[in-house]
């Protein structure tokens, strides 16, 4: 039975690692990959990248609107094996540090948290100021991951690709999913990928 993992993307700075994301899952047939693309996302698309936002939906096995409060993601009965927030704008990860599930995406965070699940939100801002600092801190004691995208430059990337492969590598290794996106310390160097 393959897995289904919930991937949200949001209108935060950053899009390429949610894109690239769901290009990743593509690769793993046993991971079914539900995405819910928010309306900002679909706007910071078109304006960071070269695709379209049916580009990036048709990337995900499964895309549901971000107005469908009743789709499968917003049921605890719904079983997946988590959730990412890829990038994560401070709104969103306000709405799910305080439990204002006012659309899809925010919903499925709450399921997710309220059910035990790995809940991954790849924050994009900076500097943060001592609301967001709050925010974050209440959304991880409910049992959130907080991953903002470091780069790692013992991996010695040579592009933007090696960045965000790096980012996207450690979101996987959240949920035990296999990949050679990225090095890792102490072991080979993987040849970069082009931009």
């Amino acid at each position: 039975m393959r897995q289904r993992l919930i991937v949200g993307i949001s209108g935060a700075s950053g899009v390429i690692y949610g894109i690239r994301l769901l290009e990743a899952l593509r690769h793993h047939p046993d991971v079914e990959s539900h995405l819910i693309l928010t309306k900002p996302a679909e706007r910071t698309i078109v304006e960071e990248t070269a695709h379209e936002p049916g580009i990036v939906r048709a990337l995900a096995a499964v895309s549901h609107p971000p107005s469908d409060i009743g789709a499968p993601p917003a049921s605890g009965s719904f079983t997946t094996m988590g959730m990412v927030v890829i990038p994560c704008s401070m709104r969103t990860a306000s709405a799910i540090a305080y439990g204002l599930a006012d659309n899809l995406l925010t919903r499925a965070a709450d399921v997710t948290l309220k059910e035990g699940r790995k809940l991954v939100l790849v924050v994009r801002e900076t500097p943060l100021h001592r609301g967001h600092l709050k925010a974050l801190l209440a959304a991880s004691e409910n049992g959130a991951t907080i991953l903002p995208p470091m780069p790692a430059f013992y991996t010695q990337p040579e592009s933007i690709a090696d960045i965000v492969d790096h980012t996207v590598a450690r979101v996987l290794d959240q949920f035990a999913i296999a990949h050679e996106l990225s090095s890792r310390w102490g072991e080979a160097r993987l040849p970069s990928r082009p931009d």
